[in-house]
């Protein structure tokens, strides 16, 4: 794709936020778009969000475990950039108007906090355990620009990811105190079970996930910056949430988060 095209595809993403507006898939207007064309749309798309304030503090990775890729038909991770705007509270009350969500779905998985930095590629699990200060559980609410969640992988690369806000919970835990990938997540929507899974569910292992992740983005240049939250991916299949609803997660050893959902 040429400069002019992806920077007006960005450009599209940016004002379907803004307007909460969804758009049709960028993979059927554009069939020969691939993921090196998706990744410039995204950052064209985090430009936008940029020149009116926000700011990068970390990055994710999403589509990681199998129940999310069926749910989806999608069929290899995504990634995108967290920005501060994005991040809401623990036990808020979430406004769809005001954080801009046109189709949220509830994810709980597993946050990182880096206490130093990673640049792929060449990292490895273990790296990732070693540079991380803290775990902690972290609901991601998912929301696609893409109209129905009609999406490719190209969509959801130049859609940062799919990323609406995300919030993390209070505790934080020393990842080494305990087995990440035996961490099991329960949900609730509205008091009622509403999923679970393990941390084994993302790419076998939450620090494989974020190695993933780092090794993926580095290759475009981009480190891991100490200090950042690093999102490693949904352990259960994505609830939809809206107005009215009351989400929980619990996460064995490592603590609990809710948030409810008003207009």
């Amino acid at each position: 794709m040429d400069a002019h095209l992806i920077e007006a595809l960005g450009d599209e993403l940016f004002h379907a936020l803004q307007g909460r507006q969804p758009l049709a898939p960028l993979s059927e207007r554009h069939p020969g778009i691939d993921l090196d064309d998706a990744y410039r749309i995204s950052l064209r798309f985090l430009q936008r969000r940029e020149q009116v304030g926000e700011r990068v503090i970390g990055k994710k990775i999403g589509v990681t475990s199998r129940a999310v890729q069926e749910m989806l038909n999608v069929h290899q991770p995504d990634f995108g950039f967290l920005t501060d705007r994005m991040q809401v509270a623990d036990g808020s009350a979430v406004s769809c108007t005001e954080h801009r969500l046109i189709q949220p779905r509830a994810e709980g998985e597993i946050a990182f906090i880096l206490g130093e930095d990673l640049s792929g590629p060449g990292i490895t699990a273990e790296d990732v355990l070693a540079a991380t200060r803290w775990v902690l559980p972290c609901f991601e609410i998912v929301d696609s620009r893409i109209h129905d969640w009609r999406i490719r992988i190209q969509d959801t690369v130049a859609d940062n990811a799919s990323c609406g806000v995300f919030c993390l919970g209070t505790e934080r835990i020393d990842p080494r105190e305990l087995d990440l990938a035996a961490v099991e997540l329960r949900m609730t929507l509205n008091g009622q079970p509403a999923g679970n899974g393990l941390g084994s569910a993302v790419q076998g292992h939450p620090c494989a996930a974020v190695a993933w992740l780092a090794n993926t983005l580095g290759a475009f240049g981009i480190p891991f910056r100490k200090g950042e939250v690093i999102l490693s991916g949904a352990l259960a299949p994505l609830v939809p949430v809206g107005p009215g609803d009351e989400i929980g997660m619990s996460l064995s050893g490592i603590g609990q988060s809710s948030l409810r959902f008003v207009e």
